[in-house]
């Protein structure tokens, strides 16, 4: 039974071996028919581009492995990059229509093995299990960068170029998927101008953490020193168009009839030459905007549409052909072009060389220091000696007609060893100085002047008699040039001139709005696109700045200024009820808040949100007083209260007793009715008195003005009497709330009984000489209330009195 069963074995896995076949091999036809670019955007086959272009933005939108962490997201963006690049050609998606070919490049002969490549293409290895090495192509060796090379050559031409910079590494499989794509964008983009760089992740880690750049593969822009991600997909046509974007906005200026004069006359203001590209075409190439980008600092770039039917006369001045675009080059006259060139096809080099030859007008201002070394150049080679002819002169009106003959003069004698530019005095007064000995130009003057050395060491001679512009003046100029190229000892001055002003050079504001700018646009690419490496710091800054600012602001807000000062230890006090809470919510006064106190009258308007419908707790101070002393109480009142109005749940107003006569006698009619009915509240003078209105619990507390002078027959008994009648409610018990208060109104009324024939007696400013006392007793609890079984109103106090008397 052994034997038999081990010679079932051998024959056993030729089969099992067939079978894996079979199914790997139907797996391979499977998988070769799953990918459909119209299933993966989800479009039908007679879709539109534009409902294509829809269905991609949105789905890349979704699948970027920047904002989707899903561990599919990476290859399933690829596959939406890949079927958009297929369905987005016309060319490859007929093909695939017809054939279910991808690759436009391949005959139809070969279509029959399109199943076995696309599973190729499709199936995917894990190349960081596998670890095998990439091969690198010979071709991307001459873009490697190094981060030496990157920030002596590279950084510094960012200025006058673009680049486009690619981040990979050995294992990257993503990095292989776009490889085509990138080799036809290079050889695109390359020929215009554009500066290509490739930035190995795992050799060079220094400059890819200087770029930004973490992952691979990445690509990046370069422009003017400042580094912008790549984020859609890698298709020729986004990276032209990013590419573009990166460069300034106002490079080229379109020009029609209506403002193609006042582009030509600004040759003075902007110290430029003018460039005017005529085409076909609505808008400028990139090609021409890359011109423009590298000789920006030295020459304005203009274009002009042929097809727009608003050139037609700036089209005929200038007699252009539409057959080819035309570049047309002006100086300081407007009406003639130095320079034209046209051309079918035109290449980057000619339009550099074009520019390159008429970088500077022929006669130009010197504005900085970088234009005077490019064209008076430091002398090398005896062979190459040149001359710098300058005229300082001025701008005045009276100057500008011997400008226009230094410029005529220029145009007649040049030549190659001599170089022309004038310089205006009051902007260059250093230079000025140095090159007329410290002495003011009462006129024009020429200047014939050699640079030696780069520390601004030059050799320089004036012409004798100044400059007019004169025919004797030219006359006199041209005898000086010609001894000049037959002796060069003629030079007899030596001087060191100073570095020239930069007349051109933006102000600080401008300056840092620009670099503000650029860090907001900075700052905003990265929150888009979830850059948090390089985000982190800057947003732990800002919030760790917010925090403290905002918690500053609420613990200023909700603390008080004496808070801060140490408190001495209080008694313990007795336990309060609910009652009690409103009258001794503070046994001190806090220190007010403003330096004045809010008193407000209390009217018809005003009555019930003051007292009526008071919100529990508060208590309104109420003064009564009458026209004629009204100003002096309100002076002592706002005195004697001044020290309590930090109180939060204390408000003060006023009560006019001629206005509302009978509203005093009804209230405390109705208080004595409900202790006595026997006793008469009414008095004939109620200015001075002080309520202390509880609206929510409907009680009082009174205070009566109080004598204080030296009067003999009054004053001992309004003491004894007062003194009495403190100590009594002081020692009354508490047992019993109704009783204390009906004790209490009775002694006050005692009071108001003897000290109302003394009223008129008083003085108004003494009325309220003891109500700091009385105010304290409020804060403290101790006053006697006197209970109201409503409040009366202001308009039916008066009825109501008079039909009860």
């Amino acid at each position: 039974m052994t034997a038999r069963r081990s010679s079932r074995h051998p024959r056993t896995y030729p089969v099992l071996l067939v079978l894996f076949l079979l199914t790997l091999g139907v797996q391979l036809v499977r998988t070769s028919s799953e990918f459909d670019p119209y299933k993966i955007l989800g479009v039908s086959r007679s879709a539109s581009q534009a409902e294509i272009k829809r269905a991609y933005k949105n789905l890349a939108k979704e699948w970027h492995p920047d904002k989707n962490k899903d561990p599919k997201a990476e290859d399933m963006f690829i596959k939406v990059s890949k079927s958009y690049e297929i369905l987005s050609n016309e060319e490859r998606r007929s093909n695939f229509d017809r054939y279910g070919q991808m690759d436009e490049n391949q005959p139809f002969g070969q279509s029959q093995h399109h199943g076995f490549r696309s599973f190729h293409n499709s199936f995917y290895f894990d190349e960081s299990f596998f670890h095998f090495p990439r091969s690198r192509d010979f071709a991307d060796s001459k873009y490697l960068l190094h981060h030496a090379q990157f920030n002596s050559d590279v950084l510094p031409d960012s200025h006058k170029r673009p680049y486009l910079i690619k981040v990979t590494s050995e294992w990257c499989f993503a990095c292989i998927h776009i490889e085509p794509v990138w080799k036809e964008t290079v050889q695109e983009l390359e020929p215009l101008g554009i500066g290509i760089g490739i930035v190995d992740l795992g050799y060079e880690r220094r400059l890819a953490n200087q770029l930004g750049a973490h992952r691979a593969p990445s690509i990046i822009g370069l422009v003017n020193g400042r580094v912008t991600f790549f984020h859609q997909a890698v298709v020729r046509d986004h990276l032209r168009q990013f590419i573009e974007d990166l460069l300034p906005q106002k490079l080229v200026e379109k020009v029609t009839d209506n403002n193609y004069q006042a582009f030509l006359n600004n040759w003075h203001s902007e110290n430029k030459p003018s460039i005017l590209l005529f085409d076909l075409v609505p808008f400028a190439s990139l090609m021409y905007k890359l011109t423009a980008f590298a000789f920006r600092d030295y020459v304005r770039f203009g274009y002009v549409d042929q097809g727009d039917t608003q050139n037609n006369r700036i089209l005929l001045q200038f007699n252009i052909n539409t057959y080819a675009p035309t570049m047309l080059l002006f100086k300081e006259d407007t009406e003639k072009p130095v320079d034209i060139i046209q051309a079918r096809g035109m290449k980057r080099q000619i339009m550099d060389e074009f520019v390159s030859n008429n970088k500077f007008l022929q006669v130009p201002r010197l504005v900085n220091q970088q234009l005077f070394d490019e064209l008076c150049p430091v002398k090398q080679f005896h062979r190459r000696r040149k001359y710098c002819v300058l005229l300082i002169t001025g701008e005045d009106q009276a100057l500008l007609q011997g400008n226009k003959a230094f410029l005529d003069f220029a145009s007649m004698n040049s030549k190659e060893v001599l170089r022309f530019a004038y310089v205006y005095q009051r902007h260059q007064q250093p230079l000025c100085q140095a090159l007329l000995h410290n002495q003011a130009a009462l006129q024009p003057q020429v200047v014939i002047l050699e640079r030696r050395s780069q520390a601004g060491r030059v050799l320089f001679r004036s012409v004798s008699g100044g400059w007019n512009g004169s025919e004797e003046d030219k006359y006199h100029l041209h005898e000086q040039l010609e001894l000049l190229q037959k002796d060069p000892t003629y030079l007899t001055s030596d001087t060191t001139l100073p570095e020239l002003n930069n007349e051109m050079a933006p102000i600080f504001i401008i300056q840092w709005i620009n670099a503000a700018y650029d860090y907001i646009l900075q700052v905003y690419d990265d929150l888009l696109y979830s850059n948090w490496r390089e985000m982190m710091p800057i947003l732990s800054l800002i919030f760790s700045a917010l925090f403290i600012l905002f918690g500053t602001v609420i613990i200023q807000a909700f603390s008080e200024p004496g808070e801060s000062k140490p408190r001495q230890p209080k008694p313990k006090e007795q336990p309060q009820t609910e009652d009690d809470a409103s009258s001794r919510a503070n046994t001190t006064s806090r220190p007010p808040k403003k330096d004045f106190v809010e008193v407000t009258e209390l009217t018809d308007l005003t009555y019930t949100s003051n007292l009526v419908k008071l919100r529990p707790g508060h208590i309104n101070v109420v003064l009564v007083l009458t026209n004629a002393s009204k100003t002096a109480l309100l002076r002592k009142f706002a005195k004697e209260v001044f020290s309590f109005s930090g109180t939060q749940n204390l408000h003060f107003s006023f009560l006019n007793a001629d206005k509302h006569r009978h509203w005093m006698p009804f209230l405390l009619h109705s208080t004595s009715a409900m202790q006595d009915q026997g006793e008469d509240e009414e008095s004939s003078d109620y200015s001075g008195y002080v309520l202390a209105l509880n609206g929510h619990k409907k009680y009082f507390c009174l205070f009566r003005p109080v004598f204080t002078g030296d009067d003999p027959n009054d004053s001992s008994s309004d003491a004894s009497f007062s003194s009495d009648s403190r100590r009594k409610s002081r020692s009354r018990s508490r047992s019993s709330s109704h009783s204390r208060s009906r004790s209490h109104s009775r002694e006050d009324g005692a009071v108001g009984k003897k000290g109302s024939g003394r009223a008129t007696s008083i003085d108004v400013h003494h009325k309220l000489d003891r109500l700091g006392l009385w105010m304290e007793r409020l804060m403290e609890g101790t006053l006697p209330r006197l209970q109201v079984p409503a409040w009366p109103i202001l308009e039916e106090a008066t009825n109501n009195f008079s039909a009860e008397s």
